[in-house]
Protein backbone atom coordinates (compact mmCIF):
# COMPACT_ATOMS: atom_id res chain seq x y z
CA UNK A 1 0.00 0.00 0.00
CA UNK A 2 1.39 3.53 -1.30
CA UNK A 3 2.30 5.51 2.18
CA UNK A 4 1.90 9.40 2.12
CA UNK A 5 6.10 9.99 1.65
CA UNK A 6 5.60 7.63 -1.50
CA UNK A 7 2.44 10.02 -2.40
CA UNK A 8 4.37 13.21 -1.64
CA UNK A 9 7.59 12.64 -3.92
CA UNK A 10 5.11 11.54 -6.93
CA UNK A 11 4.93 14.53 -9.59
CA UNK A 12 3.11 14.99 -12.99
CA UNK A 13 5.63 16.90 -15.11
CA UNK A 14 1.94 18.33 -17.13
CA UNK A 15 1.49 19.95 -13.74
CA UNK A 16 4.03 22.86 -13.64
CA UNK A 17 3.86 25.41 -16.41
CA UNK A 18 6.41 27.04 -18.11
CA UNK A 19 8.41 30.34 -16.34
CA UNK A 20 6.28 33.00 -17.79
CA UNK A 21 5.74 35.77 -15.68
CA UNK A 22 4.99 38.39 -18.65
CA UNK A 23 6.13 42.14 -18.90
CA UNK A 24 7.10 43.87 -15.85
CA UNK A 25 8.59 47.34 -15.22
CA UNK A 26 10.68 47.48 -12.33
CA UNK A 27 10.28 50.18 -10.92
CA UNK A 28 10.98 49.64 -7.21
CA UNK A 29 14.07 49.44 -4.86
CA UNK A 30 15.04 46.36 -6.92
CA UNK A 31 16.11 44.63 -8.79
CA UNK A 32 15.94 46.84 -11.70
CA UNK A 33 14.92 45.38 -15.80
CA UNK A 34 17.90 43.52 -16.98
CA UNK A 35 18.61 44.25 -20.53
CA UNK A 36 18.50 41.89 -23.19
CA UNK A 37 21.91 41.80 -23.93
CA UNK A 38 22.45 40.76 -19.93
CA UNK A 39 20.18 38.28 -19.85
CA UNK A 40 21.76 36.44 -23.38
CA UNK A 41 25.01 36.21 -21.74
CA UNK A 42 23.71 34.03 -19.38
CA UNK A 43 22.23 31.67 -21.22
CA UNK A 44 26.38 30.99 -22.67
CA UNK A 45 27.64 27.39 -21.96
CA UNK A 46 28.34 26.62 -18.59
CA UNK A 47 32.50 25.64 -18.43
CA UNK A 48 34.10 24.46 -15.65
CA UNK A 49 35.41 27.05 -12.71
CA UNK A 50 39.04 26.29 -13.60
CA UNK A 51 38.85 26.32 -17.23
CA UNK A 52 41.38 28.95 -18.72
CA UNK A 53 38.56 30.74 -20.70
CA UNK A 54 36.39 31.50 -17.57
CA UNK A 55 40.01 32.57 -15.70
CA UNK A 56 40.09 35.26 -18.41
CA UNK A 57 36.54 36.57 -17.95
CA UNK A 58 36.75 36.56 -14.23
CA UNK A 59 40.21 38.93 -15.07
CA UNK A 60 37.88 40.99 -17.09
CA UNK A 61 35.07 41.53 -14.17
CA UNK A 62 37.68 42.35 -11.63
CA UNK A 63 38.86 45.15 -14.41
CA UNK A 64 35.96 46.14 -15.35
CA UNK A 65 34.82 46.30 -11.25
CA UNK A 66 37.61 48.37 -10.98
CA UNK A 67 36.34 50.76 -13.79
CA UNK A 68 33.37 51.31 -11.60
CA UNK A 69 34.40 51.52 -8.59
CA UNK A 70 37.02 53.84 -9.47
CA UNK A 71 39.80 52.22 -7.26
CA UNK A 72 42.82 50.90 -8.00
CA UNK A 73 42.61 48.33 -5.36
CA UNK A 74 43.56 44.65 -6.10
CA UNK A 75 41.10 42.96 -4.13
CA UNK A 76 37.81 43.66 -6.04
CA UNK A 77 35.51 40.67 -7.14
CA UNK A 78 31.88 39.92 -6.95
CA UNK A 79 30.92 38.10 -3.48
CA UNK A 80 28.44 35.09 -4.62
CA UNK A 81 25.69 35.87 -3.26
CA UNK A 82 23.32 39.24 -3.04
CA UNK A 83 24.37 42.18 -1.51
CA UNK A 84 23.57 41.41 2.30
CA UNK A 85 26.52 39.06 1.10
CA UNK A 86 29.11 41.61 0.34
CA UNK A 87 28.43 43.20 3.80
CA UNK A 88 28.80 40.45 5.62
CA UNK A 89 32.06 39.80 4.19
CA UNK A 90 33.20 42.94 4.15
CA UNK A 91 32.19 42.77 8.65
CA UNK A 92 33.33 39.22 9.61
CA UNK A 93 36.81 39.61 7.25
CA UNK A 94 37.29 43.06 9.30
CA UNK A 95 35.42 42.33 12.54
CA UNK A 96 37.40 40.28 15.94
CA UNK A 97 35.29 39.52 19.18
CA UNK A 98 35.97 42.55 20.71
CA UNK A 99 36.64 45.19 18.38
CA UNK A 100 34.45 48.39 18.70
CA UNK A 101 32.48 49.34 15.62
CA UNK A 102 30.65 52.31 15.10
CA UNK A 103 27.96 51.83 12.58
CA UNK A 104 26.20 55.11 11.74
CA UNK A 105 21.97 54.04 11.31
CA UNK A 106 19.10 56.51 9.73
CA UNK A 107 17.28 53.26 7.96
CA UNK A 108 16.86 49.30 7.92
CA UNK A 109 20.67 48.84 6.20
CA UNK A 110 21.90 50.85 8.60
CA UNK A 111 20.35 48.90 10.90
CA UNK A 112 21.47 45.40 9.48
CA UNK A 113 24.60 46.43 9.59
CA UNK A 114 24.51 46.87 13.05
CA UNK A 115 22.87 43.55 13.95
CA UNK A 116 25.59 41.70 12.26
CA UNK A 117 28.49 43.13 14.04
CA UNK A 118 26.30 42.14 17.32
CA UNK A 119 26.15 38.84 15.58
CA UNK A 120 29.91 38.20 15.42
CA UNK A 121 30.38 40.00 18.28
CA UNK A 122 32.03 43.72 17.84
CA UNK A 123 31.48 46.09 20.03
CA UNK A 124 28.46 48.32 18.55
CA UNK A 125 28.58 51.98 19.10
CA UNK A 126 25.54 52.63 17.56
CA UNK A 127 24.91 56.72 15.79
CA UNK A 128 21.32 56.92 15.33
CA UNK A 129 19.72 59.49 12.95
CA UNK A 130 16.03 60.48 12.11
CA UNK A 131 14.98 57.97 9.44
CA UNK A 132 14.78 60.38 5.87
CA UNK A 133 17.65 62.41 6.99
CA UNK A 134 21.14 62.50 6.77
CA UNK A 135 23.65 61.14 9.80
CA UNK A 136 25.19 64.54 11.42
CA UNK A 137 28.97 64.11 10.96
CA UNK A 138 29.45 65.47 14.65
CA UNK A 139 26.98 62.63 15.62
CA UNK A 140 29.91 60.45 15.03
CA UNK A 141 32.71 62.51 16.27
CA UNK A 142 30.78 62.68 19.54
CA UNK A 143 29.81 59.00 19.48
CA UNK A 144 33.75 57.61 19.25
CA UNK A 145 35.09 60.24 21.32
CA UNK A 146 37.55 58.81 23.85
CA UNK A 147 36.94 55.59 21.93
CA UNK A 148 38.99 53.62 19.45
CA UNK A 149 36.72 52.07 17.30
CA UNK A 150 38.23 49.34 14.10
CA UNK A 151 35.57 50.07 11.46
CA UNK A 152 33.11 52.98 11.16
CA UNK A 153 30.00 51.86 8.91
CA UNK A 154 27.42 53.65 6.94
CA UNK A 155 25.07 53.39 4.17
CA UNK A 156 25.50 55.55 1.46
CA UNK A 157 22.13 55.08 -0.26
CA UNK A 158 19.62 54.25 2.40
CA UNK A 159 16.98 52.10 0.35
CA UNK A 160 14.54 51.93 2.86
CA UNK A 161 14.08 56.36 3.06
CA UNK A 162 16.24 57.85 -0.41
CA UNK A 163 18.48 59.69 1.57
CA UNK A 164 22.29 60.15 0.11
CA UNK A 165 24.79 60.18 2.71
CA UNK A 166 27.77 62.55 2.40
CA UNK A 167 30.79 60.90 2.99
CA UNK A 168 33.60 63.03 3.18
CA UNK A 169 33.67 63.94 6.84
CA UNK A 170 32.22 61.09 8.15
CA UNK A 171 35.38 59.29 6.18
CA UNK A 172 37.70 61.95 7.53
CA UNK A 173 36.81 61.74 11.30
CA UNK A 174 36.69 57.71 10.58
CA UNK A 175 40.43 57.39 9.62
CA UNK A 176 41.73 60.46 12.08
CA UNK A 177 40.30 58.02 14.88
CA UNK A 178 42.50 55.92 13.03
CA UNK A 179 39.33 53.28 12.09
CA UNK A 180 38.69 51.81 8.49
CA UNK A 181 36.15 53.16 6.38
CA UNK A 182 33.19 50.83 5.35
CA UNK A 183 30.53 51.91 3.20
CA UNK A 184 27.17 50.27 2.28
CA UNK A 185 26.82 51.21 -2.06
CA UNK A 186 24.34 48.79 -2.51
CA UNK A 187 21.83 51.16 -4.36
CA UNK A 188 24.57 53.99 -5.27
CA UNK A 189 26.91 52.34 -7.21
CA UNK A 190 26.27 52.73 -11.16
CA UNK A 191 23.90 55.35 -10.72
CA UNK A 192 26.30 58.18 -9.18
CA UNK A 193 29.80 58.71 -8.44
CA UNK A 194 30.80 55.73 -6.12
CA UNK A 195 34.47 56.94 -6.64
CA UNK A 196 35.83 54.56 -3.22
CA UNK A 197 39.73 55.98 -3.88
CA UNK A 198 39.04 59.42 -4.25
CA UNK A 199 36.70 58.88 -1.01
CA UNK A 200 38.79 57.27 0.89
CA UNK A 201 37.02 54.11 1.60
CA UNK A 202 38.18 51.66 2.44
CA UNK A 203 35.96 48.00 2.20
CA UNK A 204 32.92 48.73 0.22
CA UNK A 205 30.11 46.46 -1.51
CA UNK A 206 27.28 46.48 -3.80
CA UNK A 207 24.38 44.22 -5.29
CA UNK A 208 24.13 43.58 -8.84
CA UNK A 209 20.54 43.70 -9.37
CA UNK A 210 20.29 48.13 -8.93
CA UNK A 211 21.72 50.22 -10.89
CA UNK A 212 24.26 47.97 -12.25
CA UNK A 213 21.06 46.60 -13.92
CA UNK A 214 22.06 42.25 -13.56
CA UNK A 215 20.24 39.63 -12.39
CA UNK A 216 20.06 39.48 -8.03
CA UNK A 217 23.10 36.71 -6.78
CA UNK A 218 26.12 39.05 -6.90
CA UNK A 219 27.65 41.51 -4.30
CA UNK A 220 30.69 43.52 -5.69
CA UNK A 221 33.30 44.31 -3.36
CA UNK A 222 36.58 46.38 -3.08
CA UNK A 223 39.37 46.23 0.14
CA UNK A 224 41.49 48.78 -0.16
CA UNK A 225 45.42 47.96 1.26
CA UNK A 226 44.67 48.82 4.48
CA UNK A 227 41.41 46.81 4.53
CA UNK A 228 43.64 43.93 3.45
CA UNK A 229 46.69 44.52 6.39
CA UNK A 230 43.90 44.56 8.64
CA UNK A 231 42.42 41.04 7.35
CA UNK A 232 45.81 39.43 7.12
CA UNK A 233 46.62 40.70 11.33
CA UNK A 234 43.34 39.05 12.31
CA UNK A 235 44.15 37.00 15.75
CA UNK A 236 41.25 34.59 15.44
CA UNK A 237 39.67 33.29 11.80
CA UNK A 238 37.35 34.48 9.85
CA UNK A 239 33.97 33.12 11.16
CA UNK A 240 32.61 32.76 8.03
CA UNK A 241 34.53 30.08 6.03
CA UNK A 242 32.32 30.85 2.82
CA UNK A 243 32.84 34.50 3.26
CA UNK A 244 36.45 34.37 3.66
CA UNK A 245 38.44 36.46 1.30
CA UNK A 246 41.56 35.44 2.61
CA UNK A 247 40.72 32.43 0.89
CA UNK A 248 38.48 33.67 -2.20
CA UNK A 249 40.85 36.08 -2.72
CA UNK A 250 43.27 33.21 -3.58
CA UNK A 251 40.55 31.75 -6.19
CA UNK A 252 40.80 35.20 -7.85
CA UNK A 253 44.30 35.79 -7.92
CA UNK A 254 47.07 34.49 -9.36
CA UNK A 255 47.30 31.64 -7.64
CA UNK A 256 43.72 30.33 -8.46
CA UNK A 257 43.56 28.22 -5.58
CA UNK A 258 39.86 26.40 -5.79
CA UNK A 259 37.44 27.56 -2.70
CA UNK A 260 33.90 27.18 -3.99
CA UNK A 261 32.50 26.51 -7.32
CA UNK A 262 31.70 30.37 -8.67
CA UNK A 263 28.30 30.79 -10.23
CA UNK A 264 29.90 30.83 -13.71
CA UNK A 265 26.96 32.14 -16.17
CA UNK A 266 26.01 34.69 -13.29
CA UNK A 267 29.92 36.06 -13.49
CA UNK A 268 28.89 35.93 -17.38
CA UNK A 269 25.63 38.16 -16.75
CA UNK A 270 27.92 40.63 -14.46
CA UNK A 271 30.62 41.08 -17.58
CA UNK A 272 27.83 42.24 -19.84
CA UNK A 273 25.90 44.29 -17.62
CA UNK A 274 29.61 46.02 -16.59
CA UNK A 275 30.22 46.26 -20.28
CA UNK A 276 27.68 48.27 -20.97
CA UNK A 277 28.20 50.52 -18.19
CA UNK A 278 31.81 50.74 -19.92
CA UNK A 279 30.12 51.65 -23.23
CA UNK A 280 27.49 54.26 -21.42
CA UNK A 281 30.58 55.92 -19.79
CA UNK A 282 30.42 56.46 -16.01
CA UNK A 283 29.26 60.44 -16.11
CA UNK A 284 27.03 59.67 -18.90
CA UNK A 285 25.02 57.14 -16.78
CA UNK A 286 25.34 59.36 -13.45
CA UNK A 287 23.60 62.16 -16.02
CA UNK A 288 20.80 60.01 -16.85
CA UNK A 289 20.28 59.04 -13.35
CA UNK A 290 20.47 62.49 -12.42
CA UNK A 291 18.20 64.17 -14.99
CA UNK A 292 15.61 61.34 -15.26
CA UNK A 293 15.19 61.92 -11.37
CA UNK A 294 14.40 65.05 -11.39
CA UNK A 295 11.70 64.76 -14.29
CA UNK A 296 10.45 62.67 -11.75
CA UNK A 297 9.66 64.54 -9.20
CA UNK A 298 8.74 67.15 -10.97
CA UNK A 299 6.26 65.34 -11.92
CA UNK A 300 5.05 63.97 -8.86
CA UNK A 301 5.33 67.64 -7.01
CA UNK A 302 2.85 68.62 -9.75
CA UNK A 303 0.29 65.92 -9.22
CA UNK A 304 0.05 67.08 -5.63
CA UNK A 305 2.58 64.49 -3.88
CA UNK A 306 5.28 65.59 -1.39
CA UNK A 307 8.60 63.47 -1.43
CA UNK A 308 9.85 62.45 1.87
CA UNK A 309 13.39 63.64 1.68
CA UNK A 310 14.54 67.22 1.10
CA UNK A 311 16.16 67.88 -1.97
CA UNK A 312 19.53 68.10 -1.39
CA UNK A 313 20.07 64.87 0.28
CA UNK A 314 17.85 62.77 -2.76
CA UNK A 315 18.66 60.00 -4.15
CA UNK A 316 18.39 59.67 -8.38
CA UNK A 317 17.81 56.35 -8.04
CA UNK A 318 14.88 56.11 -4.97
CA UNK A 319 12.71 58.03 -4.41
CA UNK A 320 10.11 58.21 -1.35
CA UNK A 321 7.24 59.64 -1.62
CA UNK A 322 4.56 60.46 0.69
CA UNK A 323 1.44 58.80 0.16
CA UNK A 324 -1.83 60.90 0.17
CA UNK A 325 -4.06 60.44 3.13
CA UNK A 326 -7.17 58.02 2.37
CA UNK A 327 -5.30 56.39 -0.44
CA UNK A 328 -4.29 52.67 0.22
CA UNK A 329 -1.05 51.65 0.08
CA UNK A 330 -1.54 47.96 -1.47
CA UNK A 331 -4.34 48.57 -3.25
CA UNK A 332 -2.62 50.78 -5.46
CA UNK A 333 0.75 48.70 -6.02
CA UNK A 334 -1.16 46.14 -6.64
CA UNK A 335 -2.97 47.91 -9.62
CA UNK A 336 -0.22 49.31 -10.77
CA UNK A 337 0.95 45.93 -10.81
CA UNK A 338 -1.87 44.09 -12.41
CA UNK A 339 -3.15 46.80 -14.74
CA UNK A 340 -0.09 48.35 -15.97
CA UNK A 341 2.87 46.12 -14.94
CA UNK A 342 4.82 48.27 -12.78
CA UNK A 343 5.96 47.72 -10.08
CA UNK A 344 7.13 50.03 -7.11
CA UNK A 345 7.53 49.55 -3.65
CA UNK A 346 6.09 50.27 -0.24
CA UNK A 347 7.62 51.79 3.24
CA UNK A 348 9.79 49.52 5.60
CA UNK A 349 10.37 49.96 9.07
CA UNK A 350 8.30 53.17 10.38
CA UNK A 351 7.81 54.44 7.06
CA UNK A 352 5.57 51.08 6.21
CA UNK A 353 2.10 52.11 4.72
CA UNK A 354 3.01 55.39 4.45
CA UNK A 355 5.94 56.43 1.65
CA UNK A 356 6.27 54.49 -1.97
CA UNK A 357 9.61 54.07 -2.97
CA UNK A 358 9.98 54.57 -6.93
CA UNK A 359 13.06 53.16 -8.12
CA UNK A 360 14.84 54.75 -11.24
CA UNK A 361 17.85 52.37 -11.43
CA UNK A 362 20.15 51.17 -14.64
CA UNK A 363 18.43 50.24 -17.40
CA UNK A 364 15.16 51.21 -15.47
CA UNK A 365 15.78 54.64 -15.51
CA UNK A 366 14.67 55.98 -18.84
CA UNK A 367 12.64 58.46 -19.87
CA UNK A 368 9.72 56.92 -21.09
CA UNK A 369 9.27 55.02 -17.72
CA UNK A 370 9.33 58.49 -16.26
CA UNK A 371 5.55 59.20 -18.32
CA UNK A 372 4.61 55.79 -18.25
CA UNK A 373 4.88 55.51 -14.08
CA UNK A 374 3.54 59.06 -13.84
CA UNK A 375 0.42 58.70 -15.94
CA UNK A 376 -0.27 55.10 -14.38
CA UNK A 377 -0.29 56.32 -11.03
CA UNK A 378 -2.33 59.62 -11.77
CA UNK A 379 -5.08 57.14 -13.49
CA UNK A 380 -4.81 54.94 -10.06
CA UNK A 381 -5.12 57.60 -7.86
CA UNK A 382 -8.18 58.55 -8.86
CA UNK A 383 -9.88 55.34 -8.86
CA UNK A 384 -8.95 55.55 -4.92
CA UNK A 385 -10.57 59.08 -4.61
CA UNK A 386 -7.41 61.39 -5.33
CA UNK A 387 -7.68 63.28 -8.25
CA UNK A 388 -4.13 64.60 -8.61
CA UNK A 389 -3.29 68.16 -9.65
CA UNK A 390 -2.23 68.96 -13.12
CA UNK A 391 -0.11 69.96 -14.70
CA UNK A 392 2.46 66.24 -14.35
CA UNK A 393 3.44 66.39 -18.55
CA UNK A 394 4.13 69.57 -18.86
CA UNK A 395 6.53 70.04 -15.47
CA UNK A 396 7.86 66.75 -16.85
CA UNK A 397 8.51 67.84 -19.75
CA UNK A 398 10.30 71.44 -18.61
CA UNK A 399 12.51 69.02 -17.29
CA UNK A 400 13.03 67.13 -20.11
CA UNK A 401 12.95 70.17 -22.80
CA UNK A 402 13.82 73.09 -20.82
CA UNK A 403 13.04 77.00 -22.65
CA UNK A 404 15.77 78.68 -23.60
Amino acid sequence: MENANQRSTVVNAADFRDIDPGDRLLMGPGPSDVPARTLQAIAAPCIGHLDPYFLSIMNEVQQLLRFLFQTSNELTIPVSGTGSAGMETCFVNLVEPGDEVAVCVNGVFGTRMADIVDRIGGKLIRIDAEWGTAIDPQLLQDAIKGRHPKVVAVVHAETSTGVCQPLEDLARIAHDAGALFLVDCVTSLGGMPVAIDEMTIDAAYSGTQKCISGPPGLSPVSFSPAAVRAMEHRKTPVVSWYLDLSMVRDYWGTDRKYHHTAPINMIYSLREALRLIAEEGLEARHERHRLNHRALVAGLEAMGLAMLVPESIRLPMLNAVHIPGGVDDLTVRKTLLNQYGIEIGGGLGQFAGKVWRIGLMGHSCRRKNVFLLLAALESVLKTEGYTAQPGARDAVAAVYDPAD
